[in-house]
Formats: C-alpha cells, structure tokens, sequence
C-alpha cells in the first residue's frame, strides 16, 4: 500500500511494508508504513524534518497516524536504550526499582538533561513495573535486533 504523498506530511524516505515488520504485529498490523519528510507544522521559511507513523484501517487512512520531530525519534530510542538497560540489572531490586531513589539516569542533552525515571505517582507501580518487565523480557529478541542494528548503524556512521 502506497503511503499518500497530498496530505500535509511531505514524505522524502519512506518504508511501505512496516506492517511486515511492526514486531509482534508483524503481518498483522494497522501501521502500514514509516516516513521521513517535511513535517505538517512547517512554516513559510522555516522547515522541520518528520518520522510519520502511517496507520491504516482498512477504509482509509487513521486520523491515530502519528508524526514526531526527529529528535523526538532519537530521544525515544535513548529512552529505550536507558531503560532496557536499567532492566538488565533491575533483579537487584525488591520492586525492580530503588524505591528510595527511582531516578534512573540524567541523560544530558543541550545544557540541561533528560531526567529517565521511574514513575512513582503510579498507584500501581509495583505490579506495572512488574509487567512491563514481562513484556521486555518476552519482546528481548524483537527489541535487541533492532538494538544491534542501530548499533552497527551507528558505528558504521562514526558514532
């Protein structure tokens, strides 16, 4: 399925079979696509590149279709770098947490950091932190191929 090029979403780069891809709902999936193009918010003389969640439900094209600035991309995937890696050592803890310190990492970015921590004001933390490690652990293959293809990306690149 061919990702529209008339909305306001200018796509440059695209990948049209992510729904082959899309890691458990590979095959399956109403996320037909991924774009890199000029984002929907540009203003007269000042552009933005995007990435572009493109969904589909089988009528027409999904008003759930999400658009993210690229450095929002690369601040979700340091966020889920840090947190798959506070997780590999997380059996330490009782709560897989400090509980007297949930802050995982400050993770400095332009002059101040990005503060990655555990989300005490949840009233139910404890079995959530439980499940959501479940479910890391369930998707370690589906994440890590991705981890390690980012990584000889990166390296490749000079990173």
């Amino acid at each position: 399925m061919k990702i529209p090029t008339t909305l306001k979403h200018k796509p440059v780069i695209v990948t049209e079979n992510y729904e082959n891809v899309d890691g458990r709902y590979a095959y399956d999936s109403d996320a037909k696509g991924l774009s890199l193009g000029l984002a929907q918010w540009n203003d007269r003389g000042k552009l933005d590149i995007s990435a572009k969640v493109w969904r589909y439900t089988g009528e027409k094209w999904s008003r759930q279709s999400e658009e993210l600035p690229l450095h929002r991309v690369l601040d979700l995937a340091i966020l889920v770098c840090r947190t798959k890696r506070h997780f590999q050592d997380a059996y330490r803890y009782e709560n897989l947490y400090d509980t007297n310190n949930p802050i995982i990492d400050r993770v400095g970015l332009q002059g101040d950091a990005m503060t990655v921590e555990v989300c005490t004001s949840n009233d139910k933390i404890n079995e959530d932190i439980k499940l959501f490690n479940q479910v890391l652990s369930d998707d370690g293959e589906l994440i890590g191929e991705r981890l390690k293809m980012l990584s000889t990306l990166l390296k490749d690149m000079g990173y």
